[in-house]
């Protein structure tokens, strides 16, 4: 693979794990809090209107995303004057991407959510709509800041340094940013408290299918990191460690009564 070729898998890759890891962060307690905090019937009732709010939730949620991407684009910018062979770079992002899998997967003891910080709802009263919308959605979109309910945000910060291109790296988190912030909008049909507790009823009903599709994307990445490096065994190594792995931890959570 040329090294453009191997730049542009994973920068692929980190753009749709970070789509994926930023729709999985609406179920948050901090994503679920907003969508019941800045909604068309509380911002009226704080005399404001929601799309002024939500508006600048979003813009706040894109400068959170590129202030993760410029973080991730100096050490880009480090690996790419280390000259690291492709294989190296291919070989440490299956590497990570193996880990956090297997983190989402429920094996090796770490429990998401991870950092379990929420944003200040004390905001709400204390300042300006956009204020409190510009800085919840930086905060939200900074991806690190606050509940990370899914390791693929991990994934997508070292992938993006990875690409060994500040401006990919600063773009990947842009993006990520853009989707945690666009979040925002899924409540625009909360006008009333029946309207709000049926979004709601959708979201949970929607949680099973966020998580799996968390995870499922950091195997595929690994996968595919893992045949670009070495590939199709060293695709299907990645694919039975995380199989087995996967297998394992669901066996010692067994009930005995299940056995």
């Amino acid at each position: 693979m040329t090294t453009i070729t191997v730049m542009n898998l994973i920068v692929v890759l980190a753009l749709l794990v970070g789509a994926i890891s930023a729709i999985r962060g609406v179920w948050s307690p901090c994503g679920l809090s907003m969508l019941s905090s800045i909604t068309p019937m509380t911002e009226a009732g704080r005399g404001h209107r929601f799309s002024y709010t939500a508006s600048w939730f979003m813009v706040g949620g894109v400068v959170g995303g590129l202030s993760i991407g410029a973080l991730a684009g100096i050490i880009a910018a480090a690996i790419d004057a280390s000259g690291l062979s492709e294989t190296t770079l291919l070989g440490v992002g299956a590497g990570v991407a193996v880990i956090t899998a297997m983190i989402d997967l429920g094996v090796g003891g770490v429990s998401l959510p991870i950092f379990k910080r929420q944003v200040n709802d004390a905001w709400l009263r204390r300042y300006r709509p956009w204020v409190y919308g510009a800085g919840f959605g930086w905060q939200i979109g900074f991806g690190l800041a606050t509940y990370i309910m899914t390791a693929g945000v991990i994934l997508t910060v070292a992938l993006a340094a990875l690409s060994a291109s500040p401006v990919a790296a600063v773009a990947i988190g842009g993006f990520f940013g853009l989707v945690r912030g666009s979040a925002v909008w899924i409540g625009r049909s909360g006008k009333t408290p029946q309207a709000l507790g049926q979004i709601h009823d959708r979201l949970d009903s929607l949680a099973p299918v966020s998580r799996a599709g968390a995870a499922a994307i950091q195997v595929f990445a690994a996968v595919a990191l893992g045949a670009a490096c070495t590939g199709l065994m060293g695709a299907g190594v990645v694919a039975l460690v995380l199989a087995l792995c996967y297998g394992l931890q669901s066996a010692l959570h067994r009930s005995p009564a299940s056995i």
